[in-house]
């Protein structure tokens, strides 16, 4: 008996919020939370790591780049252990890399060994994205299942967040050039934490029905939704992660990895280097290079408010816009964005309309990119892929988004010293419009559909029911 058609999904899909849902989501959200963290508090933290190690801009962009260059390592080889060994072992291992790592980076005693320590802690970091998600994804109940998702990624803004404003407040208690070991350090105290609390759940009941423990699957299920449960054993699914390429699922594998790549070349571009662009932009000629970070990082808590902003009004719309047009809207105002920063470019002396069109720009592009494609290319691979390809197409996807934030971190320094900050912030501005494009080639709506239906066989007309074979 195919796996859609079940008392079983139909409980799961329509279940109310107990408090083991809320469990999980919060305990995934808090992964996503660590991984803003330290996107943020990295970015403060560079300017006192290049003075104090005398870091060339090359050397300062592969630092920067180090963690998600582990992501994407980390994405692409454990989602697709995540679809073979279970959520829940995963779910554990990925935070336990990122518990480790970050402490051994705070202690780092060069260049060459912040570099090693960052790329691993980034496997920890790239991981969580497709186990957090697929987790989610699964135990939710359809018509919040996007909400939900979109909240629990939103974490990431409030992690950014937390990160600017412990780094500033570390700068301004001891604005020493090796304060950056306690930013780093600081990430360690909540990840034990949740560390912890993630030994205590149970294994997504979906993945244990596709692997053919029913009795387990269907024990699972009741003790999320409380009801009793009835359920007819599946066979395994005969996909294999080469099926990601082809011709049933290609489009959605172009859809979720293309656009990913894209919006995460100017995500973490921008998000790192906010604080030295405005140092450059709008903080020239303020003083010593302490002085000048604090300010800049002050203008950053002030700019990710935007980022809060952002992933509210996607929680809010994204199932009543859908994901589709909130990536289409959302790459629009990121295009909008960059073009107005290039045409700026570095002003010749501060002035009030610079200053405007400057923090303006800046406010767009995290609005934009938080309302649309930072939420929605997380949510659409843990929904277009049936659940024996779920976490190996989001751990691609994933892959293909750090692979753009590795080159987004690195060439932004090598570009700007190259080609000047305009041209620069205007190649993003074409990649933002590229993702647009991509999207409205490929995509097509998942909100309202239950798992089996948005994950399964894609006809002519969109998705189809998925049929689990033999």
């Amino acid at each position: 008996m195919s796996s859609d058609s079940t008392d079983f999904q139909f409980a799961l899909d329509h279940a109310k919020l107990k408090r083991l849902h809320w469990k999980i989501w919060f305990l995934s959200a808090m992964g996503v939370f660590l991984d803003g963290f330290d996107l943020f508090i990295i970015g403060v933290a560079l300017p006192l790591i290049s003075h104090q190690m005398h870091m060339t801009k090359t050397g300062l962009g592969l630092v920067g780049a180090a963690a998600p260059l582990g992501a994407m390592i980390g994405a692409f080889a454990l989602g697709r252990f995540t679809d073979k060994l279970g959520r829940k072992a995963m779910y554990f291992f990925d935070l336990l890399f990122f518990v480790v790592f970050t402490g051994l980076s705070s202690l780092s005693w060069g260049a060459a060994s912040l570099l090693i320590f960052r790329f691993l802690l980034g496997i920890g970091i790239g991981a969580d994205y497709p186990i957090s998600s697929t987790y989610v994804s699964e135990l939710m109940p359809k018509k919040i299942r996007g909400r939900m998702l979109s909240s629990a990624f939103s974490f990431q803004a409030l992690g950014a967040l937390f990160g600017a404003a412990v780094g500033l407040a570390i700068l301004m208690l001891d604005p020493a050039p090796d304060a950056w070991r306690f930013m780093l350090a600081i990430g360690v105290v909540p990840a034990i934490i949740v560390l912890i609390l993630r030994t205590t759940v149970p294994e997504s009941p979906r993945w244990q029905m596709e692997h053919g423990e029913a009795e387990k699957a269907r024990t699972s299920a009741e003790e999320l939704t409380g009801q009793t449960i009835t359920s007819e054993p599946v066979q395994k699914s005969s996909l294999k992660y080469k099926d990601l390429f082809g011709p049933e699922y290609l489009k959605r594998t172009i859809l979720v990895t293309v656009p990913w790549f894209l919006m995460d070349i100017g995500l973490y571009g921008i998000g790192i280097f906010t604080p030295t662009i405005l140092s450059v932009m709008a903080f020239a000629g303020h003083g010593n290079f302490i002085h000048k970070d604090i300010l800049s990082t002050q203008g950053a808590i002030i700019l990710d408010v935007f980022l809060v902003i952002g992933f509210a009004l996607s929680i809010g719309l994204i199932e009543r816009v859908g994901r589709i047009r909130l990536q289409l809207i959302g790459f629009s105002g990121m295009a909008v964005a960059m073009a107005m920063l290039a045409i700026v470019g570095v002003p010749k002396g501060v002035s009030g309309s610079a200053t405007i069109l400057i923090f303006g720009g800046f406010a767009l592009f995290n609005l934009s990119v938080n309302m649309g494609p930072n939420a929605t290319t997380w949510i659409l691979p843990a929904e277009v892929f049936p659940t024996s390809l779920r976490a190996s197409g989001h751990g691609l996807a994933a892959a293909s988004g750090k692979f753009g934030a590795a080159m987004g971190i690195f060439l932004l320094p090598v570009l700007e010293q190259a080609l000047g900050l305009g041209l620069t912030l205007g190649m993003i501005a074409a990649a933002s419009f590229v993702g647009l494009l991509i999207t409205w080639l490929f995509g097509y709506e998942t909100a309202g559909q239950s798992l089996e239906e948005a994950g399964g066989s894609g006809g002519e007309n969109g998705p189809q029911t998925h049929q689990v074979t033999a």
